[in-house]
Formats: C-alpha cells, sequence, structure tokens
C-alpha cells in the first residue's frame, strides 16, 4: 500500500486559490485563517518565514514550503521585524490579474502564495503531518519537478476561466504529494510521514491502511514487519507519535465516516469491513469515537 497515495485520496484538496505576490522591502504578511493551508513558492529573491513566534527560518529563491497543518504564520522581508503585517485575506481583495503589489522600495522578492482546504478536515492524518515541509531549490531555481506545476497555477490565477477552481485543487494536490514523498528523507515531527522513513515502520503503515479490517494486534503487526513486539511498539511510538493499535483505531473510524457520508452501506457491512465482529461492538466503538452513534452521524 502506498500510504502517502492512500491518505492524500482520504483527505481530498477540495479547493485552492494563488495569487502572485510582488513584494518591496519591508513587507510581512500573516496567513492565519482557520482551515487554509499555505503553499509558498519563492520565484525571486530571498525572505523568512515565522511559525507562532518561534525562531525566522530563511526562505531562498527556489525553495518550496507548505503548512499542512494550517498553522499560523508569518512571511516578511528578512530582517522585518518591526513592520506592520497585512493579513493575507485583506490582500487577497486586492489582486488585479492574480498579483498583488505591497511593501517599500528596498530588496524585491516574488512569490508564488496559494492557500488550499482538505474536505475531510478532521481526518486523523492530519495530525501525522509536519507542520512546514520545505522543499529546497537548487542555484536559484526551484526543483525541476515543480516548474512546470508554478507555470500552470499563475496561467490558472490570471485567466479564471471556468472550472479554474478544479484545476488548482489538482494541481495543489499534487504538488502536496510530491513534496510530501520528498520530505519523508528529512521529516522531524512525529507523524506518519516521518513513520514512512524507517523501513519496518512503512511496512506496518502499509498493512493498516490496506487491510484495517485484519485482527491486528501489536505483536501481529511486529511479526509482519520482522521485529519484536516491544522494538516494534516503542519505534513506532517514537516515530508515529502514538501507539500503533490507536492508529489502527483511528483509521478504522475514518473508513467507517466515510462508508457513512456515502449512505449506501448498511451498519453490520460496514462493523465488518473496518474489523469489528458485530454491528454492536462497532456501534459502541464508533459513539466513543465520535460522541454519537453510527446513525446520527449519518443523517448529519
Amino acid at each position: 500500500m502506498d500510504v502517502v497515495a492512500a491518505v492524500m485520496r482520504d483527505l481530498h484538496l477540495s479547493a485552492a486559490g494563488y495569487r502572485r505576490l510582488e513584494l518591496g522591502a519591508p513587507w510581512a504578511i500573516s496567513f492565519s485563517q482557520a482551515g487554509l493551508r499555505g503553499i509558498h513558492i519563492v520565484v525571486k529573491g530571498c525572505c523568512e518565514v515565522v511559525f507562532d513566534g518561534g525562531p525566522a527560518q530563511p526562505l531562498e529563491q527556489g525553495d518550496l514550503i507548505i503548512a499542512p497543518r494550517a498553522d499560523a504564520h508569518i512571511l516578511r522581508s528578512v530582517g522585518a521585524t518591526d513592520t506592520p503585517v497585512a493579513p493575507a485575506a485583506a490582500l487577497a481583495g486586492e489582486t488585479v490579474g492574480g498579483r498583488i503589489r505591497i511593501g517599500g522600495d528596498g530588496e524585491k522578492t516574488i512569490i508564488v502564495c496559494g492557500a488550499f482546504a482538505f474536505e475531510q478536515a478532521s481526518h486523523p492524518s492530519l495530525a501525522g503531518l509536519p507542520r512546514i515541509v520545505h522543499v529546497r531549490g537548487s542555484s536559484g531555481h526551484p526543483p525541476r519537478w515543480l516548474r512546470g506545476y508554478i507555470d500552470a497555477l499563475m496561467a490558472e490565477a490570471q485567466d479564471e476561466g471556468p472550472g479554474s477552481d478544479v484545476v488548482m485543487a489538482r494541481l495543489s494536490a499534487a504538488i502536496v504529494t510530491r513534496a510530501l514523498r520528498e520530505d519523508i528523507k528529512c521529516a522531524s515531527d512525529p507523524g506518519w510521514v516521518r513513520g514512512l522513513s524507517d523501513p519496518f515502520i512503512a511496512k506496518a503503515l502499509g498493512v493498516i491502511h490496506d487491510a484495517c479490517a485484519h485482527p491486528w494486534t501489536v505483536e501481529t503487526l511486529a511479526r509482519n514487519v520482522g521485529l519484536s513486539r516491544a522494538v516494534f511498539a516503542a519505534r513506532f511510538c517514537a516515530l508515529v507519535g502514538e501507539p500503533p493499535m490507536r492508529y489502527l483505531f483511528l483509521q478504522r473510524m475514518q473508513q467507517a465516516q466515510r462508508m457513512l457520508r456515502e449512505g449506501r452501506t448498511g451498519l453490520g457491512q460496514i462493523a465488518d469491513a473496518v474489523g469489528y465482529q458485530s454491528e454492536a461492538a462497532f456501534c459502541a466503538a464508533f459513539k466513543r469515537h465520535a460522541g454519537v452513534s453510527p446513525g446520527q452521524f449519518r443523517k448529519h
């Protein structure tokens, strides 16, 4: 099972919008709209990104960053600590032809900025995403795989023809998926992305996503990947940030919620599909998780 592909299909990136920011130092822009997740590509110049009052992280020409958990952050010109911060939401209303121009007369920076949303905003896999995905450019250029996406996104942002929202959402999904694949190599935040960097835990994540209905235990998962129970449990928890059975439970509940939303499958069939031996056991587990019965969840 390709876990990245499986998670991205489940999350379903449903909307996206982009602007070309043409900026003159000093400048500072905040991104803090609830549920919106940022994509920023530094096309020219350099800048800094700051998350929740943390240290400034330098961004160079050609760099791509993504804030997949919708954490509030500020983009600013280098050293612009005292510059008034402009909210991105307010600037969006000043767009002309897909472009926004702000700032002073200093060093020029151009950033392609986007915001996207996931349809399943409560999906458990969102908590396992890194706070920031940083894909570095090379010699002032974006990675080769990213260049075509930039051109296509800006064309859509400027044209805004019929179906542009759909096109930008699909392009964004491709960028996020590819960037997550790159981030597996250097992820430091606990979560399923970091877990994929370990071949044993990656295999366990794959079988959980592929066969969550199987009566897995910590011991059988450990045996499946070729580790002792104790080593597997400790390694899974350290990398993914939660115990393997908790991760399995959340995947079962997410699949159940998806099937309930689709509305075509009976409760007994759903219970069997997510690994419960009886409808009553499934309903009890679901209510503990969601706070409502499966029937009530389906009605809403």
